[in-house]
């Protein structure tokens, strides 16, 4: 055992040797799209557009730690504040109040979603020296993120008069009739790949997060607002692009 024990610590002691440690501390900032997909039931297809994907677009903003463990491989790990929104302009609303298809043009709507959240992300990552101080990365790794706020509106007016403006039908987290329930969770996982560009003390950095849970806090979709009637699971993820221009304001 002790040799084993002797035999194991000599390995680490030379991999340990031959490693080039380094670290750095920086910040970086850039564009996000939040996009939150929903897996539709066939019975509205013919809206499948509009129920499977969300898209929101936003910015990023957040403190980056770079460590280089051995020549070439390391890890970035950070924590980020995210911002997506998104809004859609008056239009035709060609479904009944039972969201079924229908020729009568009854309302107009409109929609407004933001989001607020906080991330924790760890990218295993490689980085090739293409020249003297210019790197090539390659990454991959897990985030954590805590929507702080997340807030999905829908308005509708009467189609003809279009001067009747009815309230918000839904809202996110944040409701004011205290009958009305939590759609989202608060926490998603998600696994990104992506690659980068550094020069010196700048890089740049971009790629694209797999939503790894549920997003959606309902069992069944006919739970969801203006779905009522239908007793599928309700299944979908949280997807984001993203890209990221930083600089490390300290290296050892």
């Amino acid at each position: 055992m002790k040799r084993y024990t002797t035999l194991v610590l000599m390995i680490l002691c030379a991999v340990w040797a031959k490693a080039e440690f380094t670290q750095a501390i920086g910040i970086q900032l850039g564009y996000t799209q939040p996009i939150y997909r929903l897996n539709a039931p066939s019975a509205y297809t013919a809206n499948r557009e509009q129920l499977d994907k969300t898209v929101l677009n936003g910015f990023k903003l957040g403190l980056i730690y770079d460590a280089n463990i051995i020549k070439g491989f390391g890890c970035a790990m950070g924590l980020n504040y995210s911002f997506g929104a998104s809004s859609q302009s008056w239009q035709d609303y060609p479904y009944d109040d039972n969201g079924n298809p229908t020729q009568h043009i009854k309302y107009d709507v409109s929609a407004k979603e933001s989001s607020h959240a906080l991330e924790v992300f760890v990218d295993w990552q490689y980085k090739f020296e293409i020249a003297k101080n210019t790197w090539v990365i390659l990454y991959s790794g897990p985030t954590i993120q805590c929507n702080l706020f997340l807030s999905a509106k829908e308005f509708y007016r009467d189609h003809l008069s279009q001067t009747e403006v009815k309230a918000p039908i839904k809202v996110a987290y944040e409701y004011l009739d205290a009958e009305m329930a939590q759609y989202y969770r608060r926490l998603n996982v998600t696994w990104g790949v992506g690659a980068g560009f550094q020069y010196g003390r700048y890089f740049i950095r971009g790629g694209y997060d797999f939503g790894l849970i549920n997003p959606y806090s309902k069992q069944q979709f006919g739970e969801m607002p203006g779905y009522d009637g239908d007793d599928r699971y309700t299944r979908g993820r949280l997807d984001q692009w993203q890209i990221k221009l930083g600089i490390y304001l300290w290296e050892n």
